[in-house]
C-alpha cells in the first residue's frame, strides 16, 4: 500500500475542498457527469476524488484513470506548467490523465464521451 504524501492536518483541507467542489459543480463537469454516472460507460466514476495533493474532476478507480476538464484558463503558460507537474505526480502514483477541452464537453460531448471510451480501453 502506497503511503500518502499528504500531511494528515491538510487531508480535512482538501477532503473539505473536494465536498465544496461536488456541491458547486462547474456547467461542464455537470454535462460530464451525466454521461459518465451510473456506470454508463461500464465502468464506475466517481467526481472530485482527492488523490494525494491534488482533487481529479473524475476518477475510474479500477482503471485508475483520472479525467480532467480544463477550462481557458488551463491554456496559460503557468497553468500548462502547472498541469504537467500534476499530470507526473499522478503517473507515478499510478494514474493515466485524459484531459478534456471544457469547449469540446459542452459543444461535442459524444466526441467527448468517445475520448473517455477510448482511454477505457486496454
Amino acid at each position: 500500500m502506497r503511503r500518502s504524501l499528504v500531511l494528515p492536518h491538510h487531508r480535512l483541507t482538501i477532503a473539505g475542498h473536494a465536498a465544496a467542489l461536488r456541491a458547486a459543480p462547474t456547467m461542464t463537469e455537470t454535462i460530464l457527469w451525466q454521461a459518465l454516472s451510473g456506470s454508463k460507460l461500464g465502468v464506475a466514476f466517481r467526481r472530485q476524488v482527492p488523490i494525494g495533493r491534488y482533487i481529479a474532476d473524475f476518477l475510474a478507480p479500477a482503471c485508475r484513470l483520472v479525467v480532467e476538464v480544463d477550462g481557458g484558463y488551463h491554456a496559460t503558460p503557468a497553468r500548462l506548467r502547472a498541469d504537467a507537474r500534476r499530470d507526473r505526480y499522478l503517473a507515478k502514483l499510478g494514474y493515466r490523465v485524459l484531459r478534456l477541452p471544457a469547449a469540446i464537453v459542452q459543444h461535442q460531448l459524444g466526441q467527448a464521451v468517445a475520448l473517455v471510451a477510448q482511454a477505457l480501453a486496454p
